[in-house]
């Protein structure tokens, strides 16, 4: 993945933007999607911000085209370290499942609506 210059960040306005760092240390950028909740915990639905990708977000599924591409979506448990702050870290296996049932709840839930 190429750089993301640091404007292209800030284009992005208020979406929470979260840069995750390989053992080789390559930074991968994302943006929350959604934060869905599963008991007790928060898991952050991610996806992928492209070098130079441009936020079009018409909401529509009319064949204008923005809902064609499909687009890997990563799942983070939120987790708290000791200083307080949020870091995002792997699910298990189990709760990669409870999400995306979650998940999927919710919209059906939205298109329902």
């Amino acid at each position: 993945m190429a750089d993301i210059e640091k404007d292209d960040l800030e284009e992005l306005d208020e979406e929470l933007v979260v840069v995750m760092t390989d053992e080789e240390g390559n930074e991968y950028y994302y943006r929350e999607e959604m934060i869905v909740p599963v008991g007790d915990k928060q898991y952050a639905i991610l996806i992928p911000i492209e070098d130079g990708e441009e936020e079009e977000d018409c909401g529509c599924n009319a064949g204008c085209g923005c809902s064609e591409d499909e687009v890997d979506v990563y799942i983070a448990r939120i987790d708290t370290d000791e200083n307080g702050e949020e870091i995002y870290v792997d699910p298990t296996d189990e709760e990669f499942e409870e999400v995306r049932k979650a998940y999927e709840e919710l919209m059906v839930e939205d298109e329902a609506e």
